[in-house]
């Protein structure tokens, strides 16, 4: 990274005698633009735009960077930095480079790099619409949630049929919660590319007005299938069950969710990483044991609010209860933890866990209270009662059969492959569950456990059970969390907006036979024979890794 950022800032430098080569061929083309009205020759012009783009007179560094995009695509993007990184040093001005390199970056997370390298794609091509898009996705993830969405807006302005730049401004919508906009926005994106099959999935999710279904005829249309890309298939089946849930037509529901998932486990099997998922868990618990001690000792006010459980486990339903008090800060779901442990064994030097944590949240904030909901610090929940000076841990849970299936309908973006297998989902859940019996059974009082399921039927009584654990004193507006107007990026954006409620509590039932692998694989454990009591079945098959 550091070869880089040495590059981008020597090209800082010599750029502005190059940046405007183009100039003389885009100005005429964007006047043009204005003043026509034929929408296709405004196509026209719009494509040899972005032909002037995406293309250098340096045939070297154009081969290049053709080869760049391929390896992007194939999602090898470490090798694709070098690849673009090569292009920038052979053509400084190559604003379309500079892009990707940035959208690559912010791929993996490294999101102030992709920043810098996208604004100066800008920087070099301020009429340069995919780069004002790209540029919102970094702002999004960093949540910066109002830039975001005035450089969607600039990528609208440029490029109005830019259906990808409506569909990224709907999704800001969504986490704001302004859900009629975001409607609004992905229509207008389906509108554009009746094929666009994430802004089909989006708009499955809102609570969606009955104006105009004629966006649903064509998500069930067969032409629809066809024109997509298998990828692109899986939203289309996962918006389909979600409509058909809403529709309570639940048989059909489950078949379109099996087909989605079934099409996930072909592209990204879960098997192995399930189980590295669960030595990872097993290792960390061997690791809590293990006297290693903070290197030094330290004395710091900071609360360190953990809320850990299984992904649907209902902890954004507890971070915006928890968030809702003046001076705390929501982390959402930021894996800092697990960075700073790694630095931590790593290192060599007298450094401290809690040192490490508490400096990348203080990059992040200054409040000196704040919720970190990544999920998967259950794994750390040994580590972090014995290593965080002043820390707490909320561990969620539900309905085994409850958050299983909520996990299976998910359809997260990226990472949890085992979500796509109900088989791996809840092996995954009953090793949480074994591994976080036992943190609890070491750390009583550091861990507090609550229950989703009782939460939504008496939040009164639970609510206040959890703010009493936490020492705080009581407000009244504990019990209105979908009055809070923080921005949610996480599966649950739209269902927090309400207000609290039992509606998703025995869901399971509506999927009885869809479910039936898990089921299978809690009966053996005792302490769920209760939960199956209610089911039938003359025959249950031994499960299988993938289900049909």
């Amino acid at each position: 990274m550091k070869t880089i950022l040495i590059i981008f800032i020597y090209f800082i430098s010599v750029s502005s005698s190059i940046a405007d080569q183009n100039s003389s061929r885009l100005d005429p083309l964007f006047k043009e633009l204005t003043q026509i009205k034929n929408e296709l020759a405004a196509d026209l012009i719009l494509a040899e735009i972005w032909s002037i783009w995406s293309k250098t007179d340096n045939e070297i560094a154009q081969e290049i960077f053709e080869e760049g995009n391929q390896l992007m695509n194939k999602g090898q993007f470490e090798e694709s930095i070098l690849t673009f990184t090569e292009v920038i040093a052979l053509q400084p001005d190559f604003a379309e480079a500079y892009s990707n390199l940035g959208s690559v970056l912010n791929h993996l997370g490294k999101l102030e790099d992709a920043e810098l390298f996208t604004r100066k794609a800008i920087e070099l091509n301020p009429n340069f619409a995919n780069a004002y898009c790209n540029l919102g996705n970094v702002l999004r993830d960093l949540g910066k949630l109002q830039d975001a969405e005035l450089s969607y807006r600039k990528a609208i302005e440029i490029k109005p049929d830019y259906a990808e730049a409506h569909y990224n401004l709907g999704n800001v919508f969504r986490d704001l919660g302004k859900y009629q906009e975001a409607e609004l926005s992905y229509r207008k994106a389906i509108e554009l590319n009746p094929n666009y099959s994430k802004a089909y999935y989006s708009l499955s999710l809102l609570k969606y007005s009955d104006k105009n279904k004629i966006w649903q005829d064509q998500l069930f249309s067969k032409n629809i299938l066809k024109n997509n890309s298998r990828k692109d298939q899986i939203d289309i089946y996962f918006a389909r069950a979600n409509i058909l849930h809403k529709e309570e037509n639940y048989k059909e529901s489950s078949r379109y969710l099996r087909l989605a998932n079934n099409l996930k486990l072909a592209m990204n099997p879960s098997t192995y990483k399930t189980h590295r998922l669960i030595k990872n868990t097993e290792t960390l618990l061997f690791e809590s044991n293990q006297e290693n001690i903070n290197k030094k000792e330290i004395k710091n006010s900071s609360e360190s609010i953990f809320i850990v459980g299984m992904p649907r486990c209902g902890s954004t339903l507890v971070e915006s209860i928890i968030s809702i008090k003046n001076n705390v800060c929501d982390l959402g779901e930021i894996n800092i933890l697990g960075e700073s442990f790694q630095e931590y064994k790593k290192s060599k030097e007298d450094l401290n866990l809690a040192e490490l944590y508490w400096e990348k949240v203080n990059k992040i904030t200054e409040l000196n209270i704040t919720t970190n909901k990544w999920l998967y610090n259950y794994q750390y929940a040994g580590i972090i009662a014995r290593q965080i000076p002043n820390a707490k841990i909320i561990y969620c849970y539900r309905n085994p059969l409850d958050n299983i299936l909520s996990i299976y309908r998910a359809h997260f973006a990226q990472g949890n492959e085992y979500s796509s297998s109900i088989v791996d989902c809840t092996n995954v859940y009953l090793n949480q569950e074994k591994v976080m019996r036992e943190y609890k059974n070491r750390f009583k009082s550091k861990i507090y456990e609550l229950n989703y399921d009782k939460l939504v039927r008496n939040p009164n009584k639970e609510i206040k059970s959890l703010i009493s654990w936490l020492s705080w004193k009581w407000d009244d507006s504990y019990l209105k969390p979908h009055l809070n107007q923080r921005a949610v990026s996480t599966r649950s954006n739209v269902e927090i907006r309400s207000p609290i409620n039992s509606k998703s509590v025995d869901g399971w039932k509506n999927y009885k036979d869809m479910l039936k692998p898990a089921i299978e694989i809690l009966s053996q454990t005792e302490r769920y024979l209760h939960l199956l009591s209610s089911v039938s079945y003359t025959h249950l098959t031994l499960p299988t890794n993938r289900e049909v």
